[in-house]
C-alpha cells in the first residue's frame, strides 16, 4: 500500500482529508502522536468524488512538515571505496531543514551562493511510532515505510564553506525531493535487498543495492534515538551510494536549466 500528497498544479495546498483516485486519503495530520493514520484506497476509489487528472496535478511530497529530517553520511561501503576513506565506526548523523522538502517532481531551485550542486538518491525510512532509547529488535515497529530521497547537496558549502559543517550545504530551500509515495512497511519484503538507482538527463549515475549499507535501518533508528525521540512523520535518509557528481573525473554538477535558476527533478 502506498500514500501520496496531490494537489493542482500551481498549489502547494495540502487536502485535508480527500480521496486520492489512485491510492488513497491523503491525511495532513498524523492523528495520535504514537500512531500512522492509514489511507482508505476503497473508500477513495468508491466515491468517485474529487478526481483530478494526473496531467493537471502535482503530486506533493508525501510528508511535507516532519519535526526532523535525520540523515546519515558514508553509510554504503561501496560510496566509501569511491572516496578511499574507510568505512565508519559509527554512524555519521546530520540533518535537514524539514524547510528543504519539495514534491518528487519539483524543481531544485540553484542557489546564487553555489555553484557546485550535486544529487545523491537515498531510502527513507518514515517514522510511524514514538520512540526513545529503541532496541534494535523493535526497530523496525517504528517504521511505518519507505520512500525515496534526493538529499541535494552543494558542494562547495558542504565540504570548504562554513567550517566544513554540512547543515548550510544540505538545506537550502528545495534540497530534499521526497516521494512520490510512501510504501508501507508490510509491502517491502527486505528492506536491506533493494535496488537504487539515480539518472541525470537520462545517464544511470548511482546504481548499488541496500545490501551495500554499512549501518542497516534498526542499528540506525537505535542509535538516533539514544539522542532525540523519534516521532510519527520523522523522515530518515539513510545514505547515498556511489556515483555522485562530485567524486567523479572531472567532477560534474547539476546545470541551471536554460532561462531560469533551477533542475527538473523526477523521482519513480
Amino acid at each position: 500500500m502506498g500514500s501520496r500528497g496531490w494537489g493542482p498544479k500551481g498549489s502547494w495546498h495540502h487536502p485535508h482529508a480527500q480521496p486520492h483516485p489512485e491510492v488513497g486519503y491523503r491525511v495532513r495530520g498524523w492523528g495520535p502522536k504514537s500512531s500512522w493514520h492509514r489511507p482508505h484506497p476503497h473508500r477513495a476509489l468508491a466515491s468517485g468524488q474529487h478526481r483530478l487528472p494526473r496531467a493537471g496535478a502535482r503530486l506533493l511530497a508525501p510528508i511535507s512538515d516532519p519535526e526532523k529530517v535525520i540523515c546519515v553520511g558514508l553509510n554504503y561501503r561501496d560510496h566509501c571505496l569511491e572516496q578511499d576513506v574507510k568505512v565508519p565506526k559509527e554512524p555519521l548523523i546530520f540533518s535537514k531543514f524539514p524547510s528543504a522538502i519539495v514534491g518528487p517532481f519539483d524543481d531544485i531551485v540553484h542557489p546564487a551562493e553555489s555553484s557546485e550542486v550535486d544529487w545523491e538518491v537515498e531510502l527513507a525510512a518514515v517514522i510511524g511510532k514514538t520512540g526513545r532509547h529503541i532496541q534494535e529488535s523493535a526497530a523496525l515497529e517504528h517504521v511505518v515505510g519507505f520512500t525515496v530521497a534526493n538529499d541535494v547537496s552543494a558542494r562547495d558549502w558542504q565540504m570548504r564553506r562554513n567550517g566544513r559543517q554540512w547543515l548550510l550545504g544540505k538545506t537550502f530551500d528545495t534540497f530534499c525531493p521526497l516521494g512520490p509515495a510512501i510504501v508501507t512497511k508490510d509491502s517491502v519484503t527486505d528492506v536491506h535487498n533493494l535496488s537504487i538507482r539515480c539518472s541525470v538527463n537520462g545517464q544511470l549515475m548511482q546504481s548499488s543495492s541496500t545490501k551495500q549499507l554499512v549501518f542497516r535501518l534498526p542499528q540506525l533508528i537505535a542509535w538516533v534515538s539514544q539522542f532525540v525521540t523519534l516521532r510519527p512523520g520523522d523522515v530518515l535518509l539513510t545514505g547515498t551510494p556511489p556515483g555522485v557528481g562530485v567524486f567523479r573525473k572531472p567532477p560534474v554538477f547539476l546545470k541551471v536549466s536554460t532561462g531560469w535558476g533551477g533542475s527538473k527533478q523526477g523521482q519513480e
